[in-house]
């Protein structure tokens, strides 16, 4: 099997957020344990699994070093680009996920529709409080509700009052994880709105899925549109960009653009760092 680090959102080496892209060539996956062992040992946040199902369909599977998961947005934009550059997939493409079926635009920048998106009720005030309290702050000043999001997958939207803020959490993962694990979210996804040329700065926290932070969130930032025109923030059909991975050193331009009808779309440039064989 032919295996590949991309590094999705980002057009330079060492940027973006970097994931595991195997290529397989027959009709079948191996089996689940050794889709497990091959994330494990690749040790990105995500390794996905890439089937061609014949009529520009390709059916992915997505595991990070602890569990598979349904969907994961910057290993999708990856397998993409990857496969664009092979001559495999271009303009219009269908990506199967567990997710469900999701349009994908492949050429040099790769853009894809998301799930359904939705949201749920605000957190009340004391579960708001344990939340900032898991990234080592205080209930912060802002009109903004504390919220869980979801595009495929679900993820708890922090809202923080500025840029500094964000970057100067403290946050405990031990009490990130159990927190998400209690409210049935992948992660915790703080949020700083911009007054520059991007539309927020933002950090994601999901050691559940044995994920501390990552440098960037296609899911999590389309959950994120959603949820600021949820709040009359956007308009129908607007266009988002988000700055992540500022903290790591590995800065990530997230695009999202939002349809009138609720559909959310992912999208960004991706390089392609290495090529490898997986000798089993």
């Amino acid at each position: 099997m032919q295996y590949y680090i991309v590094d999705a959102f980002t057009n330079q080496p060492f940027g973006g957020n970097p994931a595991g892209v195997v290529l397989l060539e027959g009709t079948h996956f191996p089996d689940e344990k050794t889709m497990q062992l091959i994330a494990a040992e690749l040790r990105y946040s995500e390794t996905v699994f890439v089937r061609n199902s014949g009529d520009r369909r390709f059916t992915l599977r997505y595991f990070t070093p602890c569990h598979e998961v349904a969907l994961c947005g910057h290993a999708t934009i990856a397998a993409f680009a990857l496969l664009h550059s092979e001559g495999m997939a271009d303009g219009s493409c269908c990506a199967l996920t567990q997710a469900g079926e999701l349009d994908v635009e492949a050429g040099a920048k790769v853009m894809m529709q998301m799930a359904q998106a939705g949201i749920d009720n605000p957190f009340p005030a004391e579960e708001s409080a344990a939340l900032y309290s898991a990234v080592g702050l205080d209930i912060q000043n802002t009109t903004l509700p504390v919220q869980s999001a979801y595009a495929g997958l679900k993820d708890i939207m922090l809202p923080i009052t500025d840029k500094e803020t964000l970057n100067n959490l403290n946050p405990d993962m031990r009490l990130i994880a159990d927190l998400t694990k209690k409210h049935k979210a992948v992660s915790i996804h703080a949020f700083a709105l911009s007054n520059d040329h991007h539309t927020a700065h933002v950090r994601n926290f999901a050691p559940l899925y044995g994920v501390t932070e990552e440098s960037a969130t296609g899911t999590a930032n389309a959950a994120l549109t959603y949820y600021l025109m949820h709040h009359n923030l956007l308009d129908g059909n607007s266009s988002c960009s988000f700055l992540q991975g500022e903290a790591m050193g590995r800065p990530s331009v997230i695009a999202t653009r939002i349809d009138t009808d609720g559909s959310v779309y992912v999208g960004g440039t991706a390089y392609i760092l290495s090529r490898g064989e997986l000798k089993i």
